[in-house]
Formats: C-alpha cells, sequence, structure tokens
C-alpha cells in the first residue's frame, strides 16, 4: 500500500524512467532528492526531512491544534516516506505527495473519538500572518492582531476547507495540487477556499 492510504504511487525503481518522473526531476529539486534517496543516497531523504520538517509541523499544528499531537504525527509522516522509498515513482510535486501523507494522517486523528484537548501551539515568532506584509508602521500592531484572529478563526472551520485555505493561502500549492494532497476533485478545492474565505472574513469583520 501507499504511504497516503491509496495506491497511488506505486513503481519499481528499475527500468526505463517514465516522461512524467524525468520532467518531474527537472523541475522538482525535492523530487531530485527523494529519487536519490530511492536510489540508496541517505542524504537525500536527511535534506528532505530538514526541508520540510517544519512547514509540516506548522500545517499539522493548524490542523490538530495539538503541538504534540503534530510533533508525532510529522515523525509519521517521513517514517512513511522513508518505508515508500523503494516503490517511490513521482506522478506528481514531492510536496504534493508529503501533504496528501500528512493530510491523511491528520484527518484519521481529528476522527479518533478520544483525543487530547487541543491547545495553542505556534509561539510568537513563529506566527503567520494571513494579511499583507507591507504595512505602514503605524498599522503593524493592528495587523498583528488581524493576523492572529484569522489564525484563530481558521482553527475552527471544518477540517478540509482549513486544510485546503492553509495550502492554498500559506504554503502556496496551486488548487491541482490541494486537489491531489486532499483526494478531491479541483473544483472541490475551489468550493472549499472559497467557503473558507467567505467564513473568514464574515468572522473577522464581526470582530473590526
Amino acid at each position: 500500500m501507499d504511504p497516503t492510504g491509496d495506491d497511488r504511487n506505486q513503481g519499481a525503481s528499475g527500468g526505463l524512467e517514465s516522461s512524467a518522473e524525468a520532467s518531474l526531476r527537472v523541475v522538482d529539486p525535492d523530487v531530485r532528492l527523494m529519487l536519490a534517496f530511492r536510489d540508496g543516497d541517505a542524504a537525500g531523504f536527511d535534506s528532505l526531512f530538514q526541508r520540510w520538517a517544519s512547514p509540516l509541523l506548522r500545517y499539522l499544528e493548524r490542523m490538530l491544534r495539538d503541538a504534540t499531537a503534530a510533533e508525532d504525527l510529522v515523525q509519521e509522516a517521513f517514517l512513511r516516506v522513508h518505508r515508500a522509498r523503494e516503490r517511490y515513482t513521482p506522478d506528481a510535486r514531492f510536496s504534493t505527495w508529503l501533504y496528501r501523507i500528512a493530510t491523511n494522517l491528520a484527518l484519521n486523528e481529528l476522527r479518533r473519538p478520544r483525543r487530547r484537548d487541543p491547545h495553542q501551539s505556534i509561539d510568537e515568532e513563529g506566527t503567520v500572518q494571513l494579511v499583507a506584509d507591507a504595512s505602514p508602521i503605524d498599522e503593524v500592531a493592528h495587523a498583528r492582531r488581524l493576523g492572529e484572529a484569522a489564525l484563530r478563526e481558521l482553527e475552527a472551520l471544518p477540517e478540509r476547507q482549513r486544510a485546503a485555505l492553509w495550502l492554498t493561502a500559506v504554503e502556496g500549492l496551486a488548487y491541482s495540487e490541494v486537489a491531489v494532497a486532499l483526494d478531491v476533485s479541483e473544483k472541490a478545492v475551489k468550493a472549499l477556499v472559497h467557503r473558507g474565505r467567505s467564513a473568514l472574513a464574515a468572522k473577522l469583520q464581526q470582530g473590526v
């Protein structure tokens, strides 16, 4: 089985390189690292972990609202990447595949009947603002408050809206990539993002 929960990424490392693999090898340095790891270069995995552990932790903390659970799932996600190395055949960017693994793990965790009580897990330095960075100096405090409020409201959104909005607005994934990560259609992603943005705007407007 594929580490994401389906068999989309099964394949053998031997034989002729597919055109999709060749294309992704050119455009995605992370795919090159994963292919190097598949072919025996352990440093490739180390580089991927160093590159993606922090963004993945940030995403999972927002999904779960539980720092300890998020850290556990980062480890589990990379364990699944490690286990999948021999059959890894890229059909998407590495980040898309990784976020698909992480999203499935997060959704499974959120379905558990007995979860730990969520708590705030992002410190001041690591806060991601969902507002424009270029602000006049006298508006910085207001922008910070608005960013913190946006993150609180983001955490209150339904799970898939939260994931779709975070992956597009913060991580910069295309709708097509988010569709793969969430295992839904691109049209569904657009609807999730639209509903999420509308809900956030309404909540923030109430707080102005």
